[in-house]
């Protein structure tokens, strides 16, 4: 069963999935590992890794080039970020098409206006709903897998308000899409805005306001785990911050963990391919 069924399929047996942010393939890797069913590329985090803040600064070759790395070193389906789609109803048509082959199994376009900002930032803007709609119907229509599942976001809550956010979201459902994505909910209330107001649609909840059991009961259908994404951060300041500052990094069980990130990455598996091979 390809990536994208896989995911259509969860999404359709199973309360709510969760996609923890990563951004390169080790993350998915070790996601995997642990029992994840998804993982989700972050455009913020491919964006940090290359040394760029997220302000639409990456192209989308950049960003297919992430998803190719990561979706061909795990199995379980990969969740993209694909900004704005590049452009027009025919760039998203394009994008689609590249997102597809490099092995995502879903994706999301945005309604800001390009160049893009994070969706926690201030400053976003959004286009008109009548020019996002066609790009959320070609997205749509140029899906070759019809299981590649296709999110619509709004960034318009910060911008306009919970009634343009409804407007949008409807129609974005309308045309096509198989969730909704209301980006920038930063408090309880607009947690729970989010559940009530849109509660006939099927919908996808980027953060970490609650626990992921809690995060079920209010009837989302994906969520989008952020948190890991600050911990991949926080983890690395603080190990390289204790090198610089004291010499040493606190020892860890490193002869267990180097076995482990050595089973993860599959070095007995080209071991034995290279002795069928060479014979040595």
């Amino acid at each position: 069963m390809n990536a994208a069924k896989q995911l259509r399929e969860k999404l359709n047996q199973t309360p709510m999935v969760v996609a923890p942010f990563v951004y390169d393939a080790l993350q998915a890797k070790i996601a995997e590992r642990v029992g994840f069913e998804a993982v989700y590329m972050t455009g913020f985090g491919t964006a940090a890794a290359r040394g760029f803040p997220d302000l639409g600064l990456l192209t989308m070759s950049e960003m297919v080039e992430n998803v190719r790395t990561i979706a061909r070193s795990v199995q379980i389906p990969v969740i993209c970020d694909a900004d704005t789609g590049y452009g027009n109803p025919v760039n998203v048509w394009r994008t689609v098409n590249e997102y597809e082959r490099a092995g995502a199994a879903a994706l999301h376009i945005e309604d800001q206006v390009w160049p893009k900002r994070c969706g926690f930032l201030a400053g976003k803007q959004v286009i008109p709903q009548d020019e996002m709609v066609p790009k959320v119907r070609a997205a749509c229509d140029a899906r070759r897998d019809p299981d590649t599942v296709i999110i619509a976001r709004t960034d318009a809550l910060a911008v306009h308000g919970w009634d343009e956010v409804v407007r949008r979201a409807a129609a974005y459902r309308e045309a096509g899409a198989d969730l909704i994505f209301v980006d920038g909910i930063r408090t309880l209330d607009d947690l729970r805005n989010y559940a009530e107001r849109l509660k006939n649609l099927p919908l996808l909840y980027n953060g970490q306001l609650l626990p992921v059991a809690e995060l079920a009961r209010h009837g989302f259908k994906l969520t989008i785990y952020s948190g890991t994404l600050l911990h991949y951060y926080q983890s690395a300041r603080s190990a390289l911050s204790e090198l610089k500052e004291t010499g040493a990094v606190k020892p860890i069980a490193q002869d267990n963990a180097f076995r482990e990130l050595i089973d993860l990455l599959g070095v007995d598996e080209m071991d034995a391919l290279g002795k069928k091979y060479t014979g040595r």
